[in-house]
């Protein structure tokens, strides 16, 4: 006899159902129970807090100066464009163009030939006048023991003494012109009247020099010592004035590959420009090594005094927003409080903190944009340095064009 497959009735159909249902929905309560205590205990676990790696600098009591700064402009010490008294051939050139030479060398010679016979003839007029002179004096002096005796005229003897005065006076005219032609053959010979550097020659030998031409044959430059000029706004004129008195004025040019030189405040003009309210300056550089060169422009620190014993940081730590300048403070817990400042003159990349901090305070020099009050940071070393140093040469081989 063959089984009839297994029925089950409507009614058991309905009670299977309902255990399904249920089931599921047990299921979903626990889910939802699981993954409500996981939400919570996230929540109550928190976002974790980013560190943001930073360069730190310390504020410092320190002697600063207080300064002034400017643009200066460098310019010869003196300056001599050299040019014939004479006009003439140029028979030969002692120096090259761009050559240092001494007060008194010999720089032209221009042919002497000429000015050779010039005074050989005004040397023999000269003679030859005082030779007829030797003999006026004689014929007045005959004259007059002619005339106490009668044998000549009064008037003759008159005649005489006036010869006499003529022909002197012919031998001063002669001396003169001796005097001339031989100043003339000296200036055959150009010396240089100062120590400097020769600049470029614009005349070859053999060319036709003229006396006082438009055109100077060389220039001569004294850089060693050199000035540098400035101006400065008219009312530190009353300040720079007293320091100058005081002895404490002093003029720094740093920059100059890399280190800073030192002159001697040397002129300030007697007037302040109406147009632009400014007054000039000079300072004096001993300028051996002849590393300023006339014409560059160089950066100039007119030190009027010092400040002893103020608050300073790093220039680069400070930031300047709305409401003044402020700096990033690290705290001992490492995060950091947005801190505003009172801040003063700059000086050798530091500035002065007038009011806001205080001596051997941690701050904030390098990644102040990733900050913001409580932020916790970690100093950059070891390898976050190294990566700073790469990225930074890598930037400048750029700048250069090199690879």
């Amino acid at each position: 006899m063959s089984q009839s497959p297994l029925t089950i009735p409507a009614a058991g159909k309905h009670h299977f159902l309902l255990l399904d249902m249920v089931a599921l929905f047990l299921l979903l309560m626990l889910t939802g129970c699981s993954d409500t205590s996981q939400d919570r205990a996230k929540a109550q676990d928190g976002p974790k807090k980013k560190t943001a790696p930073v360069t730190l600098g310390y504020s410092e009591k320190k002697t600063i100066p207080v300064e002034l700064h400017a643009v200066g402009t460098v310019e010869p010490f003196a300056t001599v464009a050299i040019k014939s008294q004479i006009t003439g051939t140029l028979k030969s050139i002692h120096f090259k163009e761009g050559e240092d030479v001494k007060k008194g060398a010999l720089l032209f010679t221009i042919d002497q030939r000429p000015f050779t016979a010039l005074l050989n003839q005004a040397q023999g007029a000269l003679a030859k006048d005082r030779a007829e002179l030797d003999n006026a004096r004689k014929e007045l002096e005959r004259y007059t023991h002619a005339v106490k005796k009668g044998y000549v005229s009064t008037e003759q003897a008159d005649q005489a003494a006036t010869r006499v005065a003529t022909l002197t006076a012919t031998i001063q005219a002669d001396e003169a012109a001796v005097e001339n032609a031989r100043l003339q053959l000296e200036f055959c010979s150009i010396l240089s009247p100062i120590d400097g550097r020769t600049g470029e020659i614009p005349v070859a030998e053999g060319n036709l020099i003229k006396a006082n031409a438009d055109t100077e044959m060389v220039t001569i430059n004294q850089i060693s010592p050199i000035k540098v000029s400035f101006v400065m706004p008219g009312r530190f004129l009353g300040e720079i004035q007293r320091y100058r008195q005081a002895g404490s004025l002093q003029v720094l040019l740093p920059g100059i590959e890399n280190n800073a030189l030192t002159g001697r405040f040397s002129f300030i003009d007697n007037r302040v420009d109406p147009t632009t309210g400014t007054i000039l300056l000079k300072a004096e550089l001993a300028n051996e090594d002849k590393r300023l060169w006339p014409g560059l422009f160089v950066d100039v620190r007119l030190i009027l005094t010092t400040r002893p014993d103020v608050v300073v940081v790093p220039t680069q730590a400070i930031q300047v927003g709305q409401d003044g300048a402020h700096v990033f403070v690290v705290r001992d817990d490492m995060t950091v409080e947005d801190r505003q400042i009172v801040t003063g003159t700059i000086a050798d990349g530091e500035t002065v903190v007038e009011a806001g901090l205080q001596p051997g305070e941690r701050v904030v020099t390098d990644g102040q944009l990733q900050l913001q009050n409580g932020t916790r940071v970690e100093e950059r070393a070891g390898p976050m340095a190294a990566i700073d140093a790469k990225t930074a040469e890598s930037e400048q081989k750029q700048i250069r064009g090199t690879p």
